[in-house]
């Protein structure tokens, strides 16, 4: 099938990573316009399917001129290479963690606050805001590349091979993979674990040779990562709502004509609404699989001395970056509108 065709090992990344694949080289059969986009996700998993139905979309309606191709589980390198790579046009789009984000524009240090968001709900509500987000996915402009829609990555929790977390006392002397950002570095010095940045797709070979001692991450890395196999305690401690972001090389965005543009942006819609509703299910899954299946324990912790401890970020973060008070004072305004049940 045309779809999985293009899931090829590392003999494609070399190929894509080579000369060829600059922007002057992207003719596909019939000389139609090949789009790139890449993610680190499995096939099975809501990012990917929301991509499928983007695919299907945007060649239903622009078939004659384009082909989409999507390059899953890090075919075309980290996530890190990947925004690299939209920055040149190289690739057309790709999906990135906000915290990775956070390396190219200060704005999406925002995001990646521990306990910014009270509930799912505010989390959002918050992110579909026009007013909350534009700035901030329009703050790369000046690097080549631009957010065109969010999705949703539910809430990020602890998991440990061998020692659970019931408290922040519990995360002391242990190495924890975070996600490669200064704020996620921060947040763990505050907690007292000892952060250990690392791409997504070294995670799991660093669990299983125990050079971190866990990870933290939402329910599906148990499950379609296989993190689950090895880590054996997942602390709902709910310290982050961090969104992943699918982003756009400027140049390909602003080529296409105004008609055409206009469908490109009903798929990025797309894509939001499928993944979201694919998430809900997806969450459930692999809660029931790495419960019933795998044996992971799952804990529910009070989060007070969590969020407590990491307090003092939402005051270091405004000091340092004020021009973002306008966006977290509006944020804070959704969390006013939807508490916490727990509240």
């Amino acid at each position: 099938m045309k779809r999985y065709r293009r899931i090829i090992s590392a003999l494609l990344c070399t190929v894509i990573a080579a000369a060829a694949f600059s922007a002057c080289g992207k003719a596909g059969e019939g000389g139609k316009q090949i789009v790139r986009i890449g993610h680190n996700q499995a096939t099975d998993h809501p990012t990917n399917i929301a991509l499928l139905e983007f695919e299907e979309y945007i060649e239903s309606r622009l078939g004659d001129k384009y082909e989409i191709e999507i390059y899953p589980s890090e075919l075309l390198g980290s996530q890190t290479d990947m925004v690299q790579l939209t920055q040149t046009g190289a690739v057309d789009f790709c999906v990135a963690s906000n915290s990775i984000l956070e390396t190219f524009s200060e704005n999406y240090t925002l995001f990646n606050l521990p306990y910014l968001f009270v509930s799912s709900e505010a989390y959002h509500n918050a992110m579909d805001d026009p007013e909350i987000v534009e700035p901030i996915f329009e703050s790369t402009k000046k690097a080549g590349f631009e957010a065109v829609t969010w999705i949703d990555a539910g809430t990020r929790n602890f998991y440990t091979v061998s020692s659970p977390i019931e408290s922040p006392d519990d995360l002391k002397g242990l190495k924890i993979r975070v996600q490669q950002s200064p704020t996620n570095v921060r947040m763990m010095e505050l907690l007292g674990g000892s952060a250990t940045p690392m791409g997504f797709g070294d995670v799991y070979t660093a669990l299983q040779s125990k050079v971190i001692d866990g990870a933290e991450n939402n329910e599906m890395a148990l499950t379609s990562n296989g993190h689950g196999d090895v880590c054996k305690y997942y602390s709902y401690d709910m310290h982050q709502m961090i969104p992943d972001i699918l982003i756009g090389n400027c140049a390909f965005l602003n080529g296409l004509p105004k008609e055409e543009r206009q469908i490109f942006e009903e798929g990025f819609q797309l894509i939001n609404e499928v993944e979201r509703k694919e998430w809900v299910k997806a969450v459930e899954a692999a809660k029931d699989k790495a419960e019933n299946e795998q044996g992971v324990v799952f804990l529910y912790p009070d989060t007070k001395p969590f969020q407590e401890t990491c307090s003092a970020m939402h005051r270091e973060m405004l000091d340092k970056y004020p021009e973002l008070k306008t966006i977290y004072d509006k944020i804070q305004e959704h969390n006013q509108q939807h508490p916490s049940e727990k509240e």
